[in-house]
């Protein structure tokens, strides 16, 4: 018996480094990942914390020891109202003036309670007086601001995995030769497999909307019809994404690594967990070409600020327009064997 385990461990093990592919992707992809995570976040004072800061060319007094503060990002504004919605949404902590010590923070912020202590230590000897200022309206909670995002990701993984493995699979296991004996093309077996996930994943993730809209209570101002379309296309899109991966690939092990490539980067660098501002401008541009920020930030808009189709249209002709080329560059490359 441990003769046969043996003879199978060894014949795996004699597969896989085989598979130069498979080899390559497996010791690259977290060295990709590593570089592209120290570039966007590492720095040799990481802020913690991000502050608003009216624009202020000579700062003096408690408002400098302030400014000096080891762990906050100091983002300079001329716009307040702006920083306002910002500190509303949970993409900044807190906005400060200088000239005239006034500050807003926004009451359900954890970041910024701890951000006002250290505003409130900087100022204590000073004699100064500080003004306090809650954000106006009805403050967003971070669980409201955070389940859109938290949709587009599993939408992401659904269609990236769901449609990625299934189309290697066939491959690898010659379902895809036998197909091509037949009258389909490459464009209606793709076009099947955009329209059987999509359905899929849109049945389950209504199911997972419904089911948290219960249980957490989460704001909707905008409209379901909206929201809907901006998920559909999403689904689309990202459906799109894991056909030009898949469509070449004939290893589970290589449409892993490739997969993983495109997941965690559209994970962490969308706007998912936390704001991207105040990173690296480069970052930011660079996540603008990533098809799950534009769906989270139009979720983020049509059910926070009840944003309308045409406050959403850019991200819908982002979408759109990505996901043709997709599928058409998916088509061309497509390879039966």
């Amino acid at each position: 018996m441990w003769n046969r385990i043996y003879a199978l461990f060894v014949a795996r093990n004699l597969e896989f480094f085989r598979d130069r592919a498979a080899l390559s992707w497996s010791v690259l992809l977290p060295v990709l990942i590593i570089i592209v995570f120290a570039f966007a976040f590492t720095d040799d004072n990481p802020e913690k914390f991000k502050v608003a800061l009216v624009a202020s060319n000579n700062l003096e007094g408690a408002a400098a020891v302030f400014r000096e503060t080891r762990f906050i990002r100091f983002i300079e504004y001329d716009d307040v109202a702006a920083s306002l919605l910002k500190i509303e949404r949970h993409q900044v902590d807190m906005l400060f003036d200088p000239s005239t010590n006034r500050y807003w923070i926004n009451q359900t912020s954890p970041n910024g309670y701890i951000v006002e202590k250290l505003l409130l230590a900087a100022f204590a000897e000073s004699g100064e007086r500080l003004q306090q200022h809650l954000v106006a309206g009805d403050e967003i909670r971070y669980i409201d601001w955070v389940i859109p995002g938290v949709i587009a990701m599993n939408i992401m993984f659904g269609a990236l995995f769901g449609i990625g493995y299934v189309i290697v699979r066939y491959r690898k296991f010659g379902v895809l030769k036998r197909l091509r004996a037949t009258p389909v093309t490459a464009m209606e077996f793709l076009s099947a497999q955009i329209l059987s996930r999509l359905w899929l994943l849109v049945v389950v993730n209504t199911v997972i909307f419904i089911a948290m809209d219960y249980f957490v209570d989460f704001r909707m101002h905008g409209s379901y019809f909206n929201l809907f379309l901006v998920f559909t296309l999403g689904c689309i899109n990202l459906i799109c994404c894991g056909l030009v991966v898949a469509a070449r690939i004939s290893t589970e092990e290589v449409a892993n690594g490739v997969l993983n490539l495109f997941s965690w980067p559209m994970m962490f660098l969308s706007g998912v967990w936390f704001s991207l501002e105040g990173a690296h401008p480069a970052m930011q541009q660079f996540a603008l070409l990533l098809p799950l920020t534009h769906v989270t930030d139009a979720a983020r808009e049509i059910m926070i600020d009840g944003a309308g189709i045409l406050q959403v249209s850019d991200h819908l002709l982002a979408l759109g327009i990505s996901s043709v080329i997709l599928l058409i560059i998916g088509a061309r490359i497509f390879r039966w064997e």
